[in-house]
């Protein structure tokens, strides 16, 4: 294996399926099969999701007050945590909900020692929250956590299989990147991650491989050091 500890980014969408909204239990016992299957062999996975197949702060902002908005998706990525730790569970796989807001009934606060401790002791750790914070994505959160738990690559699933030009489900020019750097993700105003979050990347030099979540394998096939979607880095 390529990678023993890894932080997995999983967008709200992906837990929508081919939903709209909402969660589509298919799909996510579909994810959870496929960690299972990893972490039977002790690789060790944080995952930070998103909340947008329930609500997007940044859609609401001509409604709500931002900051308002940002804790609405906040509560969001926690209902979504509860739902993969359930699905995870129930296939012997044993999990933790670490939250960034302070929800004790529900789930533990993050801890960084603590986190790192389940870590060790073979438990699949879900953050959710976000960074606790408004005006941050959870593509920064996923960083800062891929960070401080000291996991040795980013793996953000999407909806298609690399980092593009240009939306490739728009532009049918559109040209995929098999590997590319911080820098020029930023000069070229990519947006399959928001520019905190690849800068903190940059600082930091942890690299981020982007793929597609559709193709069943895929997580595998990285971890195993097969080169699946893009992968950015500080040379590229």
């Amino acid at each position: 294996m390529k990678y023993r500890r890894v932080l997995l980014k999983l967008s709200g969408e992906m837990f929508a399926g081919s939903n709209q909204k909402g969660l589509d239990f298919d799909i996510i016992n579909k994810y959870a099969q496929e960690i299972k299957s990893l972490y039977l062999q002790s690789v060790q996975f944080t995952i930070v999701v998103g909340g947008g197949n329930f609500i997007r702060g940044r859609d609401l902002n001509k409604f709500i007050n931002r900051a308002t908005a940002d804790y609405m998706g906040m509560l969001a990525t926690i209902i979504n945590s509860l739902a993969f730790q359930e699905v995870l569970e129930n296939i012997g796989v044993q999990t933790r909900v670490m939250t960034s807001l302070e929800i004790k009934s529900v789930a533990e606060p993050f801890i960084r020692r603590r986190a790192i401790r389940h870590l060790e002791k073979g438990r699949v750790v879900i953050i959710a929250g976000g960074t606790g914070n408004p005006f941050f994505s959870t593509d920064t959160a996923a960083v800062l956590k891929a960070l401080e738990l000291e996991c040795q690559i980013i793996l953000k699933a999407t909806k298609v299989d690399g980092v593009y030009s240009s939306d490739p489900l728009i532009d049918p020019n559109a040209f995929k990147y098999t590997q590319i750097n911080y820098k020029e993700v930023i000069d070229k105003n990519l947006s399959f991650m928001d520019s905190t979050a690849i800068s903190l990347s940059m600082e930091y030099n942890i690299p981020i491989i982007v793929f597609s979540i559709k193709d069943y394998g895929n997580i595998r096939k990285i971890i195993y050091g097969e080169n699946i979607g893009t992968i950015i880095t500080k040379g590229g």
